[in-house]
């Protein structure tokens, strides 16, 4: 770059000197062929960082041994060492091929919105009054005179009519989130794969779900599942219980946001604040003009690419560590390979208990309670079909979180020798795999664009059914009640769209305070929406297993879990951050690093030596050091331990009193003699005849 300049240099003083129109000429020559000198210099320079980036690469594709030997470089490659920050730079290349395939998913989204916002609606205005024959009802189905011409369960549920395989698909967008796709990786990079195990306990939670909470939504067939509990206790329990949800949603969906924002700043340099309204303004718009029909099918359209960029980059990335033997041998000889510790000691962060236990009742919750899960669910015709899209969705989880999980022993693999985050070329653990895919698919015009494609994809179905779901809840839950007079569906339908504006704008908002948290995503958002979730689960338990129960005990034990939990993450936080409450993270190494970087003044290495527990910890220390995976449940045990103690103060309720149709199937037996016809009807319903 010297040479040019003082080629520059000469060039310019030669036109100074002579004045003629050839030296011009000659001159104005010079001066392009400088500046093409200088583009080939620049691609030159992007050309071998991307060289060395790959050629770190290669170099963790040799078998792993006891000890990492560190190469001397030549004097030509000291010199022309990158720093961190250079390198970042360099494999900052996403292309104009990843920026169309990028647009190209929002332009599709945006376009759904618009077909079944405008177009479908024009539509269905010219066939009113017709219902074709295939529009029968089936068995624990809505009736078709309250399908037809309602704006809210249009909006909401899509008139009730939605297939099992679309719907199936939006169900495993709607749960695996960016937290998901990002934030399990990193958890095995950093911690091991003992959280690879929640795969058994989802499976058993989606049974759980099914044959205990889901086949009560179905039956009832409400809008906000939040209805049940007017239903079974009163006015005010439902009002807490969709209090509870509004909170916990507007806890998860900043993070939702703020993870693939981070992934797409890492790839293109581009400001988290920029690209995150940009997006955001995208999926409000079909959310607000579609309802439920346009997010279910952008869903599906979000999940293809999705678990499409994710293979790519399972496959491309093991074939270049050298195969799957390698990737397994690295993480064998790290120690990240291996089970959960065997104690029932609810403060281990990764025990049997926590994840067969504790997690068991998180992921019940989720799965079965959520409205965001179950307003899915109610938009299928009957219990069948119901039945199959819970089985393709608890299928489709599992899948896909396999694939996560991998993808975190892949990043070991990968980086085995040269921990991103010591060396801060990731600046934040949640930048990991994008860091990955932009160092092994680069080569490969438009795969980063469709990996960060799926990864804003999980953000954007979360957020749209977020969107949608938050919606309901607002006009079924808040809104309706306030009303003197019915609304028109003229004005329900201005509600439910400016409700869902109104959220997304709330939700890009938070953003800003989630970025300054600084904690790994997936135990931040399990600590803090514990709040919410411990005391819902524990009311959804007091109202289908707990038939003695009446809403003042109920929600007396859902006030003092509420109070318990944020007591307890207020304190759990606080020792976090003074250093008290440490989790000891897997051994990384930078031996291997060829490029320049600022060794910081504490690695993970000695962090790990220096943050101690202390000799005995206190009473209450010892219920705040509990796992964050137990969260949840001890939420839950705490609300329904004082419902039930509150009952000896406020009464219970006299067995002839309860409906049996508000309660889980497993207790109906106990019902049997009394409601044998109800029981009759049930085996009907559930049989699909």
């Amino acid at each position: 770059m010297s040479t040019t300049i003082e080629e520059e240099g000469t060039t310019m003083a030669a036109a100074e000197t002579l004045n003629t129109p050839s030296t011009v000429a000659n001159a104005f020559v010079q001066t392009v062929q400088s500046i093409i000198s200088s583009s080939t210099t620049s691609k030159a320079t992007t050309t071998s960082a991307a060289a060395l980036a790959s050629t770190t690469t290669a170099s963790t594709a040799a078998p792993a041994t006891g000890t990492t030997t560190l190469s001397t470089p030549s004097s030509s490659s000291m010199t022309e060492k990158l720093s961190v920050s250079d390198l970042s730079s360099a494999l900052q290349h996403f292309g104009i091929v990843d920026y169309l395939v990028f647009i190209a998913m929002l332009v599709v989204c945006a376009v759904i919105g618009f077909y079944f916002g405008f177009i479908e609606k024009k539509k269905k205005k010219k066939q009113k009054g017709q219902v074709s024959a295939d529009e029968k009802d089936g068995p624990g189905a809505a009736g078709i005179e309250e399908r037809r011409g309602s704006e809210a369960l249009d909006y909401l549920v899509g008139g009730r009519k939605m297939k099992v395989f679309p719907v199936s698909l939006s169900l495993v967008a709607s749960f695996v989130s960016g937290i998901s796709l990002l934030g399990t990786s990193t958890e095995i990079y950093v911690y091991g794969t003992q959280y690879a195990f929640i795969l058994i306990t989802l499976a058993i939670s989606g049974l759980i779900s099914w044959y205990i909470f889901l086949p009560v939504f179905c039956n009832l067939q409400l809008t906000s599942t939040y209805e049940y509990f007017e239903l079974r206790f009163s006015k005010t329990t439902r009002l807490v219980a969709s209090a509870l949800f509004t909170v916990t949603t507007f806890i998860w969906l900043p993070i939702v946001i703020y993870i693939p924002a981070l992934a797409f700043n890492q790839v293109t340099g581009i400001n988290v604040h920029i690209i995150t309204p940009a997006v955001c303004i995208v999926c409000i718009f079909y959310t607000t003009v579609g309802g439920l029909k346009a997010v279910v099918w952008t869903d599906v359209i979000q999940t293809i690419i999705m678990v499409g960029a994710v293979i790519f980059v399972v496959i491309k990335g093991t074939s270049d560590v050298g195969g799957l033997g390698v990737v397994i041998q690295r993480n064998l000889d790290s120690g990240r390979l291996e089970w959960p510790e065997l104690t029932f000691d609810p403060k281990a962060r990764m025990s049997i208990f926590a994840l067969f236990v504790g997690y068991t009742a998180h992921s019940t919750l989720n799965l079965g309670c959520n409205q965001i899960i179950t307003q899915r669910y109610m938009s299928l015709p009957n219990v069948k079909a119901m039945g199959r899209a819970s089985l393709l969705f608890i299928s489709g989880i599992v899948l896909l979180t396999s694939l996560t999980l991998y993808n975190g022993v892949l990043l070991y693999a990968t980086y085995y020798d040269c921990d991103p985050l010591t060396t801060k070329l990731a600046k934040a653990k949640d930048q990991l795999v994008p860091l990955l895919v932009m160092d092994t698919l680069s080569s490969f015009p438009g795969v980063c664009g469709m990996f960060i494609a799926g990864v804003f994809s999980a953000a954007l179905s979360s957020l749209s059914t977020a969107l949608n779901s938050l919606a309901a809840v607002s006009l079924e839950d808040y809104i309706k009640p306030l009303c003197r007079k019915p609304l028109t569906e003229r004005q329900t339908g201005i509600t439910m769209r400016l409700c869902t504006v109104i959220i997304g704008i709330v939700s890009v908002a938070l953003v800003f305070v989630v970025e300054r948290m600084g904690t790994h995503m997936v135990q931040l958002f399990m600590m803090l929406s514990s709040v919410t979730q411990g005391p819902s689960l524990a009311l959804f338990v007091m109202g289908m297993l707990c038939p003695r129960l009446n809403a003042k005990s109920a929600l007396s034990g859902a006030l003092c879990s509420f109070t318990f939990m944020t007591w307890l993450c207020i304190n759990a936080q606080l020792a976090s951050n003074s250093g008290e409450l440490h989790h000891e993270s897997k051994p990384v190494s930078i031996e291997g690093c060829d490029y320049q970087y600022d060794l910081p003044l504490m690695t993970p290495r000695n962090a790990t030596v220096t943050a101690t527990e202390p000799a005995s910890l206190s009473f209450f220390q010892q219920i705040y050091h509990i796992s964050f995976m137990n969260y949840t449940l001890f939420a839950a045990v705490v609300g329904i331990i004082f419902g039930h103690l509150s009952s000896f103060i406020f009464g219970r309720v006299a067995l002839e009193d309860v409906d049996v149709e508000l309660l889980a199937p497993c207790m109906r037996r106990f019902y049997r003699r009394k409601y044998a016809s109800v029981e009759t009807n049930e085996s009907v319903v559930k049989s699909g005849k």
